[in-house]
Protein backbone atom coordinates (compact mmCIF):
# COMPACT_ATOMS: atom_id res chain seq x y z
CA UNK A 1 0.00 0.00 0.00
CA UNK A 2 2.83 2.42 0.77
CA UNK A 3 4.96 1.55 -2.24
CA UNK A 4 6.36 4.19 -4.56
CA UNK A 5 3.93 3.11 -7.30
CA UNK A 6 0.86 2.90 -5.08
CA UNK A 7 -2.00 0.44 -5.28
CA UNK A 8 -5.24 0.77 -7.22
CA UNK A 9 -8.66 0.15 -5.73
CA UNK A 10 -10.38 -3.01 -6.92
CA UNK A 11 -12.84 -2.61 -9.78
CA UNK A 12 -15.79 -3.37 -7.52
CA UNK A 13 -14.75 -0.77 -4.93
CA UNK A 14 -14.00 1.71 -7.70
CA UNK A 15 -17.59 1.39 -8.96
CA UNK A 16 -18.94 2.06 -5.47
CA UNK A 17 -16.65 5.06 -5.02
CA UNK A 18 -17.66 6.64 -8.33
CA UNK A 19 -21.31 6.19 -7.45
CA UNK A 20 -20.85 8.24 -4.29
CA UNK A 21 -19.84 11.38 -6.23
CA UNK A 22 -21.75 13.71 -8.54
CA UNK A 23 -20.77 14.10 -12.21
CA UNK A 24 -17.65 11.92 -12.32
CA UNK A 25 -18.22 10.54 -15.83
CA UNK A 26 -20.80 12.98 -17.18
CA UNK A 27 -21.45 16.68 -16.65
CA UNK A 28 -24.72 18.25 -15.48
CA UNK A 29 -26.03 18.20 -19.08
CA UNK A 30 -25.40 14.48 -19.43
CA UNK A 31 -22.40 14.84 -21.72
CA UNK A 32 -19.45 12.49 -21.29
CA UNK A 33 -16.67 14.42 -19.57
CA UNK A 34 -13.37 13.88 -17.78
CA UNK A 35 -12.96 16.43 -14.99
CA UNK A 36 -9.23 16.62 -14.26
CA UNK A 37 -9.29 20.00 -12.46
CA UNK A 38 -9.73 18.86 -8.87
CA UNK A 39 -6.93 21.14 -7.64
CA UNK A 40 -9.19 24.05 -8.60
CA UNK A 41 -12.67 22.74 -7.97
CA UNK A 42 -13.40 19.24 -6.77
CA UNK A 43 -15.96 16.48 -7.07
CA UNK A 44 -18.75 16.64 -4.50
CA UNK A 45 -19.86 13.71 -2.42
CA UNK A 46 -23.59 13.14 -2.79
CA UNK A 47 -23.81 12.57 0.95
CA UNK A 48 -22.13 15.92 1.68
CA UNK A 49 -24.63 17.88 -0.38
CA UNK A 50 -27.52 15.87 1.03
CA UNK A 51 -26.34 16.54 4.58
CA UNK A 52 -25.96 20.24 3.88
CA UNK A 53 -29.42 20.55 2.32
CA UNK A 54 -31.08 18.54 5.09
CA UNK A 55 -29.57 20.56 7.94
CA UNK A 56 -29.55 23.98 6.28
CA UNK A 57 -33.30 23.68 5.59
CA UNK A 58 -34.02 23.86 9.30
CA UNK A 59 -35.06 27.36 10.48
CA UNK A 60 -34.00 26.74 14.07
CA UNK A 61 -31.20 28.64 15.76
CA UNK A 62 -28.76 26.31 17.53
CA UNK A 63 -28.31 28.81 20.35
CA UNK A 64 -31.65 27.91 21.95
CA UNK A 65 -32.93 25.34 24.46
CA UNK A 66 -35.65 23.54 22.49
CA UNK A 67 -35.36 20.04 20.98
CA UNK A 68 -34.38 21.00 17.43
CA UNK A 69 -31.81 23.51 18.65
CA UNK A 70 -30.19 20.81 20.78
CA UNK A 71 -30.18 18.56 17.70
CA UNK A 72 -28.25 21.26 15.81
CA UNK A 73 -25.85 21.64 18.73
CA UNK A 74 -25.17 17.91 18.50
CA UNK A 75 -24.50 18.25 14.74
CA UNK A 76 -21.96 20.98 15.47
CA UNK A 77 -20.33 19.02 18.28
CA UNK A 78 -19.94 15.96 16.08
CA UNK A 79 -18.63 18.08 13.23
CA UNK A 80 -16.00 19.67 15.46
CA UNK A 81 -14.99 16.23 16.73
CA UNK A 82 -14.61 15.12 13.11
CA UNK A 83 -12.47 18.14 12.25
CA UNK A 84 -10.23 17.08 15.11
CA UNK A 85 -10.22 13.51 13.77
CA UNK A 86 -9.16 14.72 10.33
CA UNK A 87 -6.20 16.57 11.86
CA UNK A 88 -5.64 14.41 14.95
CA UNK A 89 -5.95 17.57 17.02
CA UNK A 90 -6.51 17.05 20.76
CA UNK A 91 -6.62 20.57 22.15
CA UNK A 92 -6.69 24.11 20.78
CA UNK A 93 -9.62 25.68 18.94
CA UNK A 94 -11.62 24.85 15.84
CA UNK A 95 -12.60 27.84 13.71
CA UNK A 96 -15.19 27.59 10.94
CA UNK A 97 -15.40 30.67 8.73
CA UNK A 98 -16.44 31.62 5.21
CA UNK A 99 -13.27 30.50 3.39
CA UNK A 100 -9.94 28.88 4.19
CA UNK A 101 -8.28 32.01 2.80
CA UNK A 102 -10.08 34.21 5.33
CA UNK A 103 -8.97 31.91 8.13
CA UNK A 104 -5.36 32.15 6.92
CA UNK A 105 -5.39 35.96 6.92
CA UNK A 106 -6.81 36.01 10.45
CA UNK A 107 -4.25 33.54 11.82
CA UNK A 108 -1.35 35.40 10.22
CA UNK A 109 -2.63 38.74 11.49
CA UNK A 110 -2.90 37.52 15.09
CA UNK A 111 0.69 36.29 15.16
CA UNK A 112 2.27 39.13 13.24
CA UNK A 113 0.59 41.87 15.26
CA UNK A 114 1.31 40.39 18.70
CA UNK A 115 4.49 38.30 18.52
CA UNK A 116 7.79 40.21 18.60
CA UNK A 117 10.45 39.72 15.95
CA UNK A 118 12.17 41.43 13.06
CA UNK A 119 11.28 38.95 10.31
CA UNK A 120 8.86 36.28 9.10
CA UNK A 121 9.52 33.34 6.78
CA UNK A 122 7.48 31.82 3.97
CA UNK A 123 8.07 30.24 0.53
CA UNK A 124 7.72 31.43 -3.03
CA UNK A 125 5.16 28.70 -3.77
CA UNK A 126 2.52 29.77 -1.25
CA UNK A 127 -1.06 30.40 -2.32
CA UNK A 128 -1.86 34.14 -2.41
CA UNK A 129 -4.03 33.78 0.69
CA UNK A 130 -0.95 32.98 2.76
CA UNK A 131 1.80 34.75 0.82
CA UNK A 132 -0.16 38.01 0.54
CA UNK A 133 -1.19 37.80 4.19
CA UNK A 134 2.47 37.50 5.17
CA UNK A 135 3.45 40.36 2.88
CA UNK A 136 0.67 42.61 4.16
CA UNK A 137 1.39 42.08 7.85
CA UNK A 138 5.14 42.31 7.41
CA UNK A 139 4.55 45.75 5.90
CA UNK A 140 2.16 46.74 8.70
CA UNK A 141 4.43 45.56 11.51
CA UNK A 142 7.77 46.55 10.00
CA UNK A 143 9.10 43.00 9.70
CA UNK A 144 11.24 41.70 6.87
CA UNK A 145 9.66 38.99 4.73
CA UNK A 146 12.10 36.17 3.99
CA UNK A 147 11.08 33.96 1.08
CA UNK A 148 12.50 30.48 0.48
CA UNK A 149 13.04 29.72 -3.24
CA UNK A 150 11.56 26.79 -5.14
CA UNK A 151 13.38 23.73 -6.46
CA UNK A 152 12.77 23.60 -10.22
CA UNK A 153 13.51 19.88 -10.38
CA UNK A 154 11.12 18.69 -7.66
CA UNK A 155 8.56 21.47 -7.93
CA UNK A 156 8.76 21.95 -4.17
CA UNK A 157 10.87 23.82 -1.63
CA UNK A 158 13.86 22.21 0.09
CA UNK A 159 13.84 21.96 3.87
CA UNK A 160 17.27 23.58 4.06
CA UNK A 161 16.07 26.56 2.03
CA UNK A 162 13.33 27.23 4.59
CA UNK A 163 15.17 26.49 7.80
CA UNK A 164 18.21 28.57 6.78
CA UNK A 165 16.02 31.70 6.88
CA UNK A 166 14.87 31.19 10.47
CA UNK A 167 16.63 32.81 13.42
CA UNK A 168 15.89 34.01 16.95
CA UNK A 169 14.10 37.07 15.56
CA UNK A 170 11.66 35.15 13.33
CA UNK A 171 8.09 35.78 14.49
CA UNK A 172 6.27 33.38 12.17
CA UNK A 173 6.87 30.61 9.66
CA UNK A 174 4.03 30.12 7.16
CA UNK A 175 4.41 27.16 4.81
CA UNK A 176 2.17 25.05 2.59
CA UNK A 177 1.78 21.27 2.86
CA UNK A 178 1.82 20.75 -0.91
CA UNK A 179 1.94 22.92 -4.02
CA UNK A 180 -1.29 23.33 -5.96
CA UNK A 181 0.83 24.11 -9.03
CA UNK A 182 3.28 21.22 -9.10
CA UNK A 183 1.79 18.76 -6.61
CA UNK A 184 5.10 18.59 -4.73
CA UNK A 185 4.73 17.78 -1.03
CA UNK A 186 6.86 19.68 1.44
CA UNK A 187 8.41 17.70 4.28
CA UNK A 188 6.38 19.33 7.04
CA UNK A 189 7.62 16.96 9.75
CA UNK A 190 11.27 17.81 9.02
CA UNK A 191 10.50 21.51 8.61
CA UNK A 192 8.73 21.70 11.98
CA UNK A 193 11.39 19.70 13.81
CA UNK A 194 14.33 21.67 12.42
CA UNK A 195 12.62 25.06 12.65
CA UNK A 196 11.78 24.50 16.32
CA UNK A 197 15.34 23.29 16.95
CA UNK A 198 16.50 26.75 15.87
CA UNK A 199 13.73 28.58 17.73
CA UNK A 200 11.70 26.40 20.15
CA UNK A 201 8.82 28.86 20.57
CA UNK A 202 8.48 29.70 16.87
CA UNK A 203 4.90 30.09 15.64
CA UNK A 204 4.19 27.90 12.59
CA UNK A 205 1.11 28.04 10.35
CA UNK A 206 0.46 25.51 7.58
CA UNK A 207 -1.76 25.82 4.51
CA UNK A 208 -3.20 22.34 3.97
CA UNK A 209 -5.93 23.25 1.46
CA UNK A 210 -4.28 21.44 -1.44
CA UNK A 211 -2.98 18.44 0.50
CA UNK A 212 -5.79 17.55 2.93
CA UNK A 213 -7.95 15.55 0.44
CA UNK A 214 -5.02 13.37 -0.60
CA UNK A 215 -3.32 12.01 2.52
CA UNK A 216 -3.28 11.74 6.31
CA UNK A 217 -2.52 14.80 8.46
CA UNK A 218 -1.39 14.18 12.03
CA UNK A 219 -0.82 17.18 14.26
CA UNK A 220 0.61 14.92 16.95
CA UNK A 221 3.51 14.24 14.59
CA UNK A 222 3.69 17.76 13.15
CA UNK A 223 2.82 20.08 16.07
CA UNK A 224 2.10 23.40 14.38
CA UNK A 225 0.12 26.38 15.68
CA UNK A 226 -2.39 26.79 12.89
CA UNK A 227 -3.62 24.80 9.91
CA UNK A 228 -6.48 25.21 7.45
CA UNK A 229 -8.38 23.20 4.86
CA UNK A 230 -11.32 23.80 2.53
CA UNK A 231 -14.26 21.35 2.62
CA UNK A 232 -15.16 22.06 -1.01
CA UNK A 233 -11.79 20.67 -2.13
CA UNK A 234 -12.26 17.76 0.27
CA UNK A 235 -15.38 16.24 -1.35
CA UNK A 236 -17.64 18.71 0.48
CA UNK A 237 -19.39 22.03 -0.27
CA UNK A 238 -18.38 25.60 -0.88
CA UNK A 239 -19.22 28.19 1.72
CA UNK A 240 -16.87 27.29 4.57
CA UNK A 241 -13.22 27.22 5.49
CA UNK A 242 -11.88 25.24 8.43
CA UNK A 243 -8.97 26.12 10.68
CA UNK A 244 -7.48 24.64 13.80
CA UNK A 245 -5.45 26.84 16.18
CA UNK A 246 -3.16 25.87 19.03
CA UNK A 247 -4.09 27.18 22.46
CA UNK A 248 -1.39 29.85 22.38
CA UNK A 249 -2.41 31.06 18.91
CA UNK A 250 -6.13 30.93 19.70
CA UNK A 251 -5.66 33.12 22.77
CA UNK A 252 -3.77 35.88 20.97
CA UNK A 253 -5.89 39.04 20.55
CA UNK A 254 -8.34 38.60 17.66
CA UNK A 255 -11.79 39.71 16.55
CA UNK A 256 -14.24 38.17 19.00
CA UNK A 257 -17.33 38.85 21.02
CA UNK A 258 -16.21 40.17 24.40
CA UNK A 259 -18.35 37.73 26.39
CA UNK A 260 -16.83 34.69 24.65
CA UNK A 261 -13.84 32.77 26.00
CA UNK A 262 -10.44 33.94 24.77
CA UNK A 263 -9.86 30.92 22.54
CA UNK A 264 -13.12 31.28 20.57
CA UNK A 265 -12.73 32.66 17.04
CA UNK A 266 -16.22 32.19 15.63
CA UNK A 267 -18.21 35.38 15.11
CA UNK A 268 -21.98 34.99 14.97
CA UNK A 269 -23.95 31.76 14.83
CA UNK A 270 -22.03 28.84 13.29
CA UNK A 271 -23.47 27.17 10.20
CA UNK A 272 -24.62 23.80 11.51
CA UNK A 273 -24.95 22.45 7.96
CA UNK A 274 -21.25 22.97 7.29
CA UNK A 275 -20.38 20.85 10.32
CA UNK A 276 -22.66 18.16 8.91
CA UNK A 277 -20.68 18.33 5.66
CA UNK A 278 -17.43 17.61 7.50
CA UNK A 279 -19.03 14.63 9.22
CA UNK A 280 -20.15 13.30 5.82
CA UNK A 281 -16.54 13.60 4.58
CA UNK A 282 -15.22 11.62 7.54
CA UNK A 283 -18.03 9.08 7.14
CA UNK A 284 -16.93 8.53 3.54
CA UNK A 285 -13.21 8.13 4.23
CA UNK A 286 -13.99 5.84 7.18
CA UNK A 287 -16.24 3.76 4.90
CA UNK A 288 -13.27 3.20 2.58
CA UNK A 289 -11.14 2.37 5.61
CA UNK A 290 -13.68 -0.20 6.77
CA UNK A 291 -13.16 -2.13 3.52
CA UNK A 292 -9.61 -2.84 4.74
CA UNK A 293 -9.82 -2.77 8.54
CA UNK A 294 -11.91 -4.29 11.32
CA UNK A 295 -11.18 -1.37 13.66
CA UNK A 296 -14.11 0.35 15.32
CA UNK A 297 -12.14 3.52 16.05
CA UNK A 298 -13.34 6.34 13.82
CA UNK A 299 -9.94 8.07 13.55
CA UNK A 300 -8.25 4.78 12.67
CA UNK A 301 -10.82 4.04 9.98
CA UNK A 302 -10.45 7.57 8.60
CA UNK A 303 -6.66 7.19 8.51
CA UNK A 304 -6.93 3.83 6.78
CA UNK A 305 -9.31 5.34 4.22
CA UNK A 306 -7.03 8.29 3.50
CA UNK A 307 -4.01 5.99 3.20
CA UNK A 308 -5.90 3.90 0.64
CA UNK A 309 -6.91 7.06 -1.24
CA UNK A 310 -3.27 8.16 -1.27
CA UNK A 311 -2.11 4.75 -2.54
CA UNK A 312 -4.73 4.71 -5.31
CA UNK A 313 -3.87 8.24 -6.40
CA UNK A 314 -0.18 7.38 -6.45
CA UNK A 315 -0.96 4.45 -8.74
CA UNK A 316 -2.97 6.78 -11.00
CA UNK A 317 -0.04 9.21 -11.12
CA UNK A 318 2.28 6.37 -12.10
CA UNK A 319 -0.07 5.37 -14.94
CA UNK A 320 -0.42 8.98 -16.03
CA UNK A 321 3.35 9.34 -16.30
CA UNK A 322 4.30 5.91 -17.65
CA UNK A 323 1.22 4.75 -19.53
CA UNK A 324 -1.51 2.12 -19.23
CA UNK A 325 -2.58 -0.86 -21.35
CA UNK A 326 -0.16 -0.08 -24.17
CA UNK A 327 -1.00 3.62 -24.23
CA UNK A 328 2.08 5.80 -23.83
CA UNK A 329 2.31 7.97 -20.75
CA UNK A 330 3.09 11.67 -20.53
CA UNK A 331 6.80 10.97 -20.16
CA UNK A 332 7.00 9.29 -23.58
CA UNK A 333 4.45 11.17 -25.71
CA UNK A 334 6.38 13.11 -28.35
CA UNK A 335 5.58 16.80 -28.25
CA UNK A 336 4.79 16.82 -24.51
CA UNK A 337 7.09 17.98 -21.72
CA UNK A 338 6.48 16.95 -18.11
CA UNK A 339 7.52 19.59 -15.57
CA UNK A 340 8.80 18.92 -12.04
CA UNK A 341 9.13 15.24 -12.86
CA UNK A 342 11.07 12.87 -10.63
CA UNK A 343 10.72 9.22 -9.71
CA UNK A 344 9.85 9.47 -6.01
CA UNK A 345 6.07 9.51 -6.28
CA UNK A 346 5.73 9.45 -2.48
CA UNK A 347 6.72 13.11 -2.52
CA UNK A 348 3.95 14.11 -4.92
CA UNK A 349 0.19 14.56 -4.74
CA UNK A 350 -1.92 13.65 -7.76
CA UNK A 351 -0.98 16.66 -9.91
CA UNK A 352 1.05 16.80 -13.10
CA UNK A 353 2.18 19.88 -15.01
CA UNK A 354 2.87 19.61 -18.73
CA UNK A 355 3.70 21.74 -21.75
CA UNK A 356 3.16 21.17 -25.47
CA UNK A 357 5.77 21.88 -28.13
CA UNK A 358 3.20 23.33 -30.54
CA UNK A 359 0.53 24.80 -28.22
CA UNK A 360 0.56 27.35 -25.46
CA UNK A 361 -1.23 26.29 -22.25
CA UNK A 362 -4.44 28.19 -22.99
CA UNK A 363 -4.71 26.70 -26.46
CA UNK A 364 -4.10 23.24 -24.99
CA UNK A 365 -6.82 23.67 -22.36
CA UNK A 366 -9.31 24.62 -25.07
CA UNK A 367 -8.24 21.64 -27.18
CA UNK A 368 -8.87 19.34 -24.22
CA UNK A 369 -12.30 20.85 -23.59
CA UNK A 370 -13.28 20.30 -27.23
CA UNK A 371 -12.60 16.62 -26.58
CA UNK A 372 -14.56 16.43 -23.33
CA UNK A 373 -11.65 16.86 -20.89
CA UNK A 374 -11.38 19.65 -18.30
CA UNK A 375 -7.89 20.70 -17.20
CA UNK A 376 -6.56 24.14 -16.32
CA UNK A 377 -3.83 26.46 -17.51
CA UNK A 378 -1.48 28.00 -14.98
CA UNK A 379 0.12 31.03 -16.61
CA UNK A 380 2.67 33.62 -15.51
CA UNK A 381 0.20 36.50 -15.89
CA UNK A 382 -2.22 34.98 -13.37
CA UNK A 383 -2.38 36.42 -9.86
CA UNK A 384 -2.88 32.86 -8.58
CA UNK A 385 0.11 31.26 -10.31
CA UNK A 386 2.46 33.91 -11.73
CA UNK A 387 4.82 34.12 -8.76
CA UNK A 388 5.22 30.34 -8.58
CA UNK A 389 5.73 29.80 -12.32
CA UNK A 390 8.28 32.60 -12.55
CA UNK A 391 10.24 30.90 -9.77
CA UNK A 392 10.50 27.89 -12.11
CA UNK A 393 11.35 30.12 -15.13
CA UNK A 394 8.14 29.00 -16.84
CA UNK A 395 5.60 31.07 -18.74
CA UNK A 396 2.88 28.52 -18.24
CA UNK A 397 1.82 24.91 -17.74
CA UNK A 398 -1.25 22.75 -18.19
CA UNK A 399 -2.21 21.44 -14.75
CA UNK A 400 -3.71 17.96 -14.62
CA UNK A 401 -5.40 17.04 -11.34
CA UNK A 402 -7.60 13.93 -11.25
CA UNK A 403 -9.06 12.57 -8.00
CA UNK A 404 -9.21 9.13 -6.39
CA UNK A 405 -12.68 8.55 -7.87
CA UNK A 406 -10.97 8.20 -11.24
CA UNK A 407 -9.66 4.85 -12.42
CA UNK A 408 -7.18 3.47 -14.97
CA UNK A 409 -9.75 3.75 -17.79
CA UNK A 410 -10.01 7.49 -17.15
CA UNK A 411 -6.23 7.86 -17.32
CA UNK A 412 -6.17 5.80 -20.53
CA UNK A 413 -8.73 8.08 -22.12
CA UNK A 414 -6.89 11.20 -21.01
CA UNK A 415 -3.59 9.98 -22.46
CA UNK A 416 -5.24 9.05 -25.76
CA UNK A 417 -6.77 12.53 -25.98
CA UNK A 418 -3.37 14.05 -25.23
CA UNK A 419 -1.81 12.18 -28.15
CA UNK A 420 -4.71 13.24 -30.36
CA UNK A 421 -4.10 16.89 -29.43
CA UNK A 422 -0.40 16.56 -30.25
CA UNK A 423 -1.17 15.14 -33.71
CA UNK A 424 -3.83 17.78 -34.39
CA UNK A 425 -1.51 20.61 -33.34
CA UNK A 426 1.21 19.40 -35.70
CA UNK A 427 -1.22 19.22 -38.61
CA UNK A 428 -2.44 22.75 -37.81
CA UNK A 429 1.13 24.08 -37.79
Amino acid sequence: MGSNRGQLFSESLMEQIKDRFHYVDRDVDGRTRLFFDNAGGSFRLKSSLEAFARIDALPDCPERIHERAIFLQDIQTRGEEDIRRILNARDGSVYLTLTASAAMFEMVRAVMEHIPGTNAVTTILEHPSSFDAMKLYCERTGKALRVAPSNAETGGVDVDAIVSLIDDDTALLSVMYASNISGAKLDIAAIVERARAKKPDLFIIVDAVQHAPHAVIDLQKTPVDGINFAPYKFFGCRGAGVAWLSERLAELPHHRLDAKEKGVWELGSPASAQFAVVTAIVDYAAWIGAQFSDSEDRRELFVQGMQRIEAHERALLSLLLDGVEGQRGLRTIDGVRVFWDHDDLTRRDLIAGIGFDDLDPTEAVRAYEQRGVIVYERIATSLYSGRMLKSFSLEGAVRISPLHCHGPDDVLRFLAVTEEIVVASRVAR
